[in-house]
């Protein structure tokens, strides 16, 4: 298969060579090819994939790994992105070390056929020999930010409950010297009125029970290998609305089941099978599932406060199509720490949401969405599914976050609303300056809820329809760091409705058909590296000025007429700067009426392959080829001569399409105005 790939590229490519001698500025590009909807590079996808996204093994047990599809054989290189979790060898076999989660990554570089591709999945491990069990003390290790309130370590316990569900009789409990328990067969109640900061252990197995709390002090709820199925509603109804920690041992679930009801009692809320009136910390180094079978509309995690995720315990959350939202936090969701999964399948449902923002500081974490577009009786509109959803602000300086919805009308991430910035009268700036964030969309557009992999901000127009004129807008993101990959299929990759600023970091967007890029303000490029592709629209659109003024910028539009590989909004007098120390590559023609302080010229170069940028000295960058294309736009600082066929050592950034060095060989090619 392979060599007939080869051959059948080989003649493309010399079919290309003979068509492309003249490649046009301006807004005149040349026309698009068939299959140009191949990702990102537009080089054949290898389509490696695992058999699923996540699994928990177990030390000391017989263990079945997921497996790779390798449809095409390339080269595979694996990862383990925690070796003191899990070490995975040359040929994918994998060795457990310690409890924990780890990312498992499978990767493939690029070559003359096939793209760069990386396949991952979750691998949580478990000690069932005891390492992961709770010891009983009152005091806990650092769950990562001692400075914090929010560090268990920091607080003082003054004793500890154990409740001990069971299958056969009622739940026992032990440590209740004040009276605070009742048991009705395994439907525990606590009533703390003596306001004294105790730790709960939960432990044992119960397939009708419930865990419910009452109390005005901070509090400690340890997990330690508990099973709490809630058939009529919620599994953890925490009503203090002080802090909660929860402390998770060994492997725990929590459930309810398809006819729960969720009765409400009084004015109490019921929310979710992990409910808290109060803030949830979430420490320790076990498993904890939550599965939200129910009907009506009820999350799997949800709190009043806001939600953080500490050092160590990886949390799988599941949500019925009929269930909520996945992980609900009302003031944030802030992530510093341990693994979240999560999947929801219901429609218009949310896999992490808040009313505020969600930062995203460490730990490995996944979000899978299913669920389509329905209409919102709230809003009275039609609304869709997101993998996260802010009402204020996204932003990531560390960890990775894995993000794939495949509804229609589905976003990635879905940040910055009109609600929250009227309520506030501001939306804070959105920002990436770590970690690795991964976002795929393939959803449709549907009931004008269009899918995109990124969506900042909001925006406002005095009519119906596209050519309605804007009147207001809001949500700037700035990208500094970090490595972003975004693929969408039908929708925009990354639509920003504010300002959008690259200052570094590595970032590969791509769309099959909407713009890759798109702004309603400035798009600027001061540093970093980006690569945008569309074979459907613009590779980078800016409804304001486009300024490229440093960095390494690759676009491909395949489009043609009157789509461009970068566009900026002339129609009311915005234009295109490339400046002075801007490095660009561009294929399907730039905005009509550009300004270059630096020469800007056409290159021939070999479709599929390394080409580079020299300054008579010495390799200025290296950038890959799509298939099929061969001549381009260039400019860079002291660019006197292009290189095509060279030789780039190493993966290379922003997915294997730039390198700035380990460049050698290739012809000189000239250049031309």
């Amino acid at each position: 298969m392979k060599k007939i790939l080869l051959l059948l590229t080989a003649i493309t490519l010399a079919l290309t060579a003979c068509e492309q001698d003249i490649f046009p500025f301006g807004p005149d590009g040349p026309g698009s090819f068939p299959g140009d909807q191949q990702g990102v590079s537009n080089l054949y996808d290898p389509s490696l994939a695992w058999s699923a996204d996540s699994y928990e093994a177990a030390i000391g047990s017989e263990n079945s790994f997921p497996t790779l599809s390798n449809t095409y054989s390339v080269t595979v290189t694996y990862t383990s992105s925690h070796p003191e979790v899990a070490t995975v060898s040359s040929s994918g076999a994998i060795a457990l070390v310690g409890s924990g989660s780890t990312l498992i990554t499978a990767s493939s570089a690029a070559d003359e056929v096939y793209s760069a591709s990386s396949a991952s999945y979750l691998l949580t491990v478990v000690n069932t020999a005891g390492g992961d069990a709770y010891d009983g003390s009152l005091t806990f290790a650092s769950s990562g930010d001692p400075s914090s309130d929010d560090d268990i370590s920091t607080t003082t316990f003054k004793g500890k409950i154990t409740i001990a569900f069971s299958q056969t009789g009622d739940a026992a409990v032990t440590g209740d010297s004040y009276g605070y328990v009742s048991v009705d067969g395994n439907k525990v109640t606590v009533n703390n009125t003596g306001g004294e900061v105790l730790v709960y252990e939960l432990t044992g197995t119960t397939s009708n029970g419930f865990f419910k709390v009452y109390g005005a002090k901070k509090q400690a709820i340890v997990l330690n290998g508990a099973s709490i199925t809630n058939p009529d509603g919620a599994a953890i109804n925490n009503q203090n609305k002080k802090r909660t920690f929860i402390a998770i041992y060994g492997n725990n679930t929590l459930s309810d089941s398809a006819s729960a009801a969720y009765a409400q009692e009084g004015e109490e809320d019921l929310k979710a099978v992990l409910f808290s009136e109060a803030q949830l910390i979430f420490s320790g180094s076990g498993l904890l599932t939550v599965n939200a079978l129910n009907k009506q509309d009820k999350s799997a995690i949800a709190t009043d406060d806001y939600i953080r995720l500490m050092n160590g315990p990886t949390i799988k959350v599941n949500a019925g199509s009929g269930a909520g939202h996945g992980f609900k936090g009302k003031d944030y969701i802030q992530l510093s720490g341990g693994s979240l999964v999560v999947s929801t399948a219901g429609d218009m449902k949310k896999g992490i949401t808040t009313d505020d923002y969600v930062l995203v500081e460490d730990g490995t974490h996944m979000v899978s969405v299913t669920g389509g577009v329905a209409w919102d009786d709230e809003d009275s509109e039609y609304s869709g599914t997101a993998g996260v959803k802010a009402d204020n602000y996204f932003a990531m300086t560390g960890g990775s976050l894995t993000i794939k919805n495949s509804g229609d009308g589905g976003k990635g991430i879905n940040a910055g609303s009109y609600d929250f910035d009227t309520e506030n009268h501001t939306l804070s700036d959105s920002y990436i300056s770590g970690g690795t964030l991964t976002v795929t969309t393939t959803g449709r557009e549907v009931n004008d809820v269009s899918a995109k992999g990124i969506k900042i901000g909001w925006v406002t127009k005095n009519g119906n329809g596209d050519r309605a004129k804007v009147t207001g807008y809001a949500g700037k993101l700035t990208i500094s760091g970090g490595t972003v990959t975004v693929n969408s299929t039908y929708g925009e990759g990354l639509e920003v409705k504010g300002d959008l600023v690259f200052e570094g970091g590595e970032t590969a967007v791509s769309s099959a058909n909407e713009d890759a890029i798109n702004t309603q303000g400035d798009l600027t490029v001061n540093g970093g590296f980006v690569y945008a592709f569309s074979s459907g629209n613009d590779a980078m659109d800016s409804n304001g000025n486009t300024k490229l003024n440093g960095g390494y910028v690759m676009a491909i539009c395949t489009r043609g007429n009157p789509e461009v590989a970068i566009d900026a909004n002339t129609e009311e007098g915005k234009k295109l700067y490339i400046n002075s120390g801007a490095t660009l590559v561009a294929y399907g023609g730039l905005e009509s009426g550009y300004s270059a302080s630096q020469s800007v010229y056409n290159m021939s170069g070999t479709a599929g392959a390394w080409n580079a940028l020299h300054n008579g000295k010495s390799f200025i960058a290296a950038f890959k080829a799509p298939s099929r294309i061969a001549n381009f736009i260039v400019s860079a600082p002291s660019l006197t001569s292009g290189y095509k066929g060279v030789s780039v050592s190493g993966y290379g950034q922003c997915g294997g399409v730039w390198a700035t060095d380990g460049i050698s060989g290739g012809t000189s090619v000239s250049l031309k105005f």
